[in-house]
């Protein structure tokens, strides 16, 4: 009887968290109809997403020598660089599922890299179609495994499973439900389908192109054109890299260098992190050429001035820092992603947005572009407005989220926060300590402040505004996954050893 008593409980509150979940990822009766913004233009839109682009990685930053960046430094200086651009959680389907939704991974659920997006959800596509959009999808989905069906909200659609390949393998392309053979380089084909659908589209009819690249996810294969890049480049190594550089480091962290994820043991492998970044940055080289491509096509055709295209990265990346390698953690390698936006109709050249935005404004900032306000449930703003040169009332504060994979278990569940001038960096389920970072006195992140006795009263209110953005935005859960994958957990015998507890933790 207890044990049937506790079932219905257990059915009670499933029911009830399910029907909050729904209140909260749609409109009612999942409406895909939106109010109009009084004297506004539906604006054509090329949204470019591209695959562990980290922030720095721009040529007109200088970070490293043989990073070229052309066409990306033309958008920057035509039109606006966001420098303090995030993503909410640095994995693939995660962000990619808080771009289409503006929601944080808590709320749309697609927590890693193996679970689709639920039919509950709505893409921002959908509420563009709705007042007249053609809408096209061109690249990587990546969501659901290996799937590469078309998606709601899209009029076009070429992807592909999974991953993709950079050269042509069996998988191929799926062009509009048609499995369709991929016959070159991965770049170079997904902007060819690009430039080959917006030519059909009447010039009348207001489009949007979601063009999201491959490319520069790892493995990292340049174009053939561009393979001999760079060789005789020097690498800058940052410091953060050596062993023992940065102070009260968490045991995690440490351990992690000898991982599938750190330099000690990169993808279970001897690979050469300078060689890494290299090969890196010419694969870029494919993907700011394709930018080009498409800008030379809006010229062209008389729309390069009033077509809004905004470029930026997933995730970001790291070759080194903290000893680590690839992304998930809360560091500014890793979270920190370029952005930038064009549309001379509306944006003045070198136009530098410092407000803090995420992956979770771009739906909303997308949905005004086409004349649209954006829906309440969403947890992003749009930035529009800064676009244009006006100052409203904006974050001071960002949520970050990443829960832990049995796939890669390295890397823990952590929440975090980033103000302009801190970043508190908060775990669950391990035995290590926390991170807090003044980010304007130590932008590499190198000193841990937590224990540091004049910045308790900075680590307890940043804790506590950390829990009431989780509360406000129904996060105060963990979601589960069920196991699926192979997991990637080896040591390197050879490499550093296990990290021992710190001082602090003795009594």
């Amino acid at each position: 009887m207890k044990k049937q008593t506790a079932y219905f409980i257990f059915l009670i509150i499933k029911s009830v968290i399910g029907l909050s979940q729904n209140a909260v990822v749609q409109q009612k009766n999942a409406s895909v109809g939106l109010e109009k913004i009084a004297n506004s233009k539906q604006r054509n839109i090329i949204f470019i997403l591209t695959d562990d682009h980290r922030y720095d990685a721009l040529g007109f930053l200088h970070s490293q020598t043989f990073i070229k960046t052309p066409n990306l430094d033309k958008l920057a200086n035509g039109g606006a660089y966001l420098p303090n651009a995030f993503v909410t959680t640095a994995l693939c389907s995660p962000s990619r599922a808080s771009i289409l939704t503006g929601l944080y991974a808590h709320k749309h659920l697609v927590i890693d890299n193996n679970k689709a997006v639920s039919q509950q959800l709505v893409f921002f596509a959908q509420y563009l179609q709705k007042v007249g959009y053609k809408t096209g999808f061109v690249g990587k989905w990546h969501m659901g495994g290996e799937t590469a069906n078309p998606q709601r909200g899209f009029n076009q659609w070429v992807s592909f499973p999974g991953q993709g390949s950079y050269l042509p393998d069996e998988k191929g392309l799926n062009v509009n439900g048609v499995k369709t053979k991929q016959k070159g380089y991965i770049t170079d084909e997904l902007t060819d389908y690009s430039i080959d659908w917006l030519k059909s589209i009447d010039k009348k009819q207001p489009f949007m192109l979601y063009l999201s690249h491959k490319g520069v996810h790892a493995d990292f294969i340049p174009p053939d054109r561009f393979k001999n890049d760079h060789l005789t480049d020097s690498f800058k190594k940052p410091f953060t890299m050596e062993l023992g550089a940065q102070s009260n480091q968490p045991m995690w962290v440490q351990n992690q260098r000898n991982s599938w994820h750190g330099i000690d043991f990169p993808y279970h492998s001897t690979l050469d992190i300078e060689e890494y970044y290299k090969r890196y940055a010419r694969t870029l080289k494919g993907v700011d050429e394709s930018v080009g491509t498409i800008m030379n096509y809006l010229k062209e055709n008389g729309l390069l001035e009033s077509t809004l295209i905004i470029y930026m990265g997933d995730n970001g990346f790291l070759f080194g820092e903290h000893g680590l390698i690839d992304k998930r953690n809360a560091y500014e390698e890793s979270m920190r992603v370029p952005l930038l936006a064009y549309c001379p109709d509306m944006i003045k050249p070198g136009t530098v947005i410092k407000d803090i935005v995420a992956n979770i404004d771009i739906a909303p900032t997308l949905l005004n572009a086409a004349g649209l306000k954006g829906p309440s449930y969403m947890d992003g703003k749009s930035f529009l407005p800064q676009l244009t040169g006006k100052s409203i009332p904006w974050r001071n504060e960002l949520l970050y989220e990443y829960y832990w994979e049995r796939n890669y278990p390295q890397t823990p569940t952590m929440h975090a926060l980033r103000t302009n001038q801190y970043k508190y960096i908060h775990y669950q389920g391990i035995w290590d300590t926390d991170e807090l970072y003044d980010i304007i006195s130590d932008p590499y992140e190198s000193k841990n402040l937590i224990n540091e006795p004049s910045f308790s009263p900075i680590v307890k209110k940043m804790n506590n505004d950390l829990f009431e953005l989780l509360k406000q935005t129904n996060g105060m859960y963990l979601p589960l996954n069920k196991d699926e994958g192979k997991q990637s957990n080896k040591r390197n015998p050879l490499g550093s050893k296990e990290a021992k507890f710190p001082d602090y933790l003795f009594k």
